[in-house]
């Protein structure tokens, strides 16, 4: 097949002002805490607009747009729950109204990840036009990520709608490059027990914070001494967050749990990492202090309930995977200079597509991921726009190399 791409390239060209209105449209809808029914709202007005064949909300509450019913099932995903403002004083403008500045749009998810929606609906329903999705079934699919990255997908093929694609596009901000893989990760609770005294007669109490100085130290000079690989990089941990238990602010605590993010990469695995956690914990205090793997069943914005453990495996494929290669090509044939394949620093919804369910999956957005969470949330117009091509173009690559 001689894939159209002037035809492509002129197309996105002419809807270029409603692709970067309906960016800013749904960047201006708050969607925190995993929020997405006011946003998804919006992106299934556009889905409408454009003729998907089935647009609705899933059980958890993600939005779901699809074109086709062939026998191939590509899966375009796209988070549009975001992470907080956090101190509202410290923007220097509306996070959500945003700002345009030399053509970079600055706001809350611009980068993460509301900037790779507009060009995958856009990219499906063109592609869709042109003859590119003829023997696919294509999804997109609208999700919440920042509440338990990897969840979404998991029901996506195991409840709603029960489907298992053969490829997934993930739209994270990848610098519009293609990327093929990052990091797992498993999330470590630690709780300490001890005893509780009035402080001014402390010495008839047992402090819960005190066992953990040891653990802590030790976990923050562990580093040096995790596992590492060419690819993927070194593994991390971070102590992120802690908890305390106690009567009052004179007393001694009870109880302390710290919260520890490890990132793992190939050859590491959840069980080695909580057993180094372990190692850590001084003899005299190993009755009194638990580790343990967490786990979320959090109910969804719908009430909806899907339980799942907090342990996600590194993934990667080859440059020279049949994906990742079209990925490539899809790049070159919208006019993207030519660079290899790379890898994200943080953790995607790639976790379960590629980590757990092993199906094949790259990622391509615009936007940096240095820039996601931080007050200059921010994504190149320019980008959001040519993403499209990409989008559009990617099916048709896939088909000719399997004819």
């Amino acid at each position: 097949m001689t894939l159209p791409i002037s035809q492509i390239q002129s197309r996105v060209t002419a809807q270029r002002a409603d692709i970067i209105q309906f960016m800013r449209d749904i960047c201006a809808i708050p969607s925190m805490d995993s929020k997405i029914g006011p946003v998804g709202e919006r992106v299934q007005a556009e889905m409408r607009k454009l003729g998907f064949d089935e647009v609705r909300f899933d059980r958890m509450g993600n939005t779901i747009g699809r074109i086709g019913s062939g026998p191939k099932i590509i899966v375009f995903d796209s988070h549009i729950d975001t992470v907080g403002i956090g101190d509202p004083s410290a923007w220097a403008w509306d996070p959500f109204k945003g700002k345009v500045e030399d053509g970079i749009f600055y706001a809350r998810g611009a980068c993460d990840e509301k900037n790779s929606t507009p060009g995958m609906i856009y990219g499906m329903a063109l592609a869709r036009d042109l003859g590119l999705l003829d023997g696919w079934t294509a999804y997109y699919f609208g999700n919440m990520e920042e509440w338990c990255d990897g969840i979404a997908p998991n029901t996506f093929v195991e409840v709603d709608p029960k489907v298992r694609p053969d490829f997934v596009v993930i739209g994270e901000p990848t610098k519009m490059l293609v990327y093929r893989g990052h990091k797992g990760r498993v999330e470590i609770k630690v709780v300490s027990k001890g005893r509780s005294a009035h402080a001014a007669s402390n010495h008839l109490g047992d402090n819960a914070i005190y066992k953990l100085i040891p653990l802590i130290a030790g976990i923050r000079d562990l580093e040096p001494k995790l596992g590492d690989h060419p690819f993927l990089g070194h593994g991390k941990i971070t102590v992120s967050d802690m908890h305390v238990k106690t009567p009052s602010i004179n007393a001694v605590p009870d109880e302390a749990t710290v919260f520890i993010d490890r990132r793992l990469t190939f050859g590491e695995d959840k069980n080695a990492a909580i057993e180094q956690i372990r190692s850590l914990i001084p003899q005299e205090h190993r009755d009194a202090i638990t580790v343990e793997e967490m786990f979320y069943d959090e109910p969804s914005y719908t009430g909806f309930v899907f339980p799942v453990d907090k342990y996600f495996p590194a993934w990667a494929y080859e440059e020279s995977h049949p994906l990742v290669q079209a990925g490539i090509k899809s790049r070159a044939m919208i006019g993207l200079p030519d660079a290899p394949a790379g890898k994200w620093n943080f953790s995607t919804n790639g976790i379960y597509w590629a980590g757990k369910a092993k199906i094949p999956s790259i990622g391509f957005g615009p936007g940096d991921e240095e820039t996601a969470h931080t007050v200059n949330d921010s994504v190149s117009l320019d980008d959001v726009v040519k993403a499209t091509e990409f989008y559009a173009v990617l099916p048709g690559v896939l088909s000719d190399e399997a004819s």
